[in-house]
């Protein structure tokens, strides 16, 4: 299959992505979460803080062996239900605020989004994600995205996470977008996002700078059709695949 003669839409995969890959201690995260839902300060130092944030941890690592191996969503929601949180708005309100140093976009989103608009591409997003849509939604609107995406999905509300085609589908649907030939998708992992995106007949580019671990790869690595070292190189890849590139703006 060649390049298409025109891209209708940009799907982009948002941790890793649109937002750097940041390593997170994921245990001492939860020890906080843990703590906020036992009504204690962040820095309380107890073997019951320490169950809960063990119980949080296994919940949640159970939900993402779901979405490996058989491409099933999961919410923090339920993770704290698992775990047997039951003060879930404390623990809520201290997981996304300890998030929140992980989720400042990437300095070239802002431009490289504004400039696919300005080429009346349809911006997407499909994320892997437990956190609810009104979470995300804050983050973007922080960074002066939001009112520049046009479509997106959270697989927080659907049954099903990349590399699952429907999640891909669900994506095109939330921008518009019928045939995904004239789609490219955007992302860091070379399972999720490029074996799935391929898999479902998409363009796909690879950002290859997230530390993966090994337990987060999947059965096998996607062809990506271009890789780019920063998310402003977009632009470049899209013009070699339509054509004469049209004038910027500035």
């Amino acid at each position: 299959m060649g390049p298409p003669s025109a891209v209708a839409a940009v799907i982009f995969d948002w941790g890793g992505t649109l937002t750097p890959w940041m390593d997170i201690d994921g245990l001492g995260l939860l020890r906080k979460v843990a703590a906020a839902a036992l009504g204690k300060p962040a820095d309380t130092d107890s073997a019951e803080v320490d169950r809960l944030a063990i119980a949080l941890f296994e919940a949640e690592e159970r939900q993402w062996a779901l979405a490996r191996t058989e491409h099933r969503s999961g919410t923090i929601n339920a993770t704290l239900q698992q775990a047997g949180v039951a003060r879930t708005e404390a623990a809520l309100d201290a997981w996304y605020r300890e998030m929140e140093p992980y989720t400042f976009a990437d300095p070239d989103a802002f431009d490289l989004l504004t400039e696919l608009r300005r080429r009346e591409i349809k911006v997407g997003i499909l994320s892997n994600t437990g956190f609810p849509r009104d979470w995300h939604e804050r983050i973007f609107a922080r960074d002066g995205l939001l009112e520049l995406i046009d479509g997106a999905v959270y697989t927080s509300e659907i049954p099903w996470v990349k590399p699952h085609r429907e999640a891909f589908v669900a994506a095109m649907n939330a921008v518009g977008v019928s045939d995904p030939a004239t789609v490219v998708f955007v992302g860091d992992r070379p399972f999720d996002d490029i074996h799935g995106a391929k898999a479902a007949r998409m363009r796909a580019v690879l950002v290859p700078h997230s530390r993966i671990p090994d337990t987060q790869r999947g059965h096998t690595d996607g062809e990506p059709d271009a890789v780019i070292q920063r998310l402003a190189d977009l632009i470049d890849v899209l013009d070699a695949w339509t054509g004469e590139p049209p004038a910027r703006s500035g």
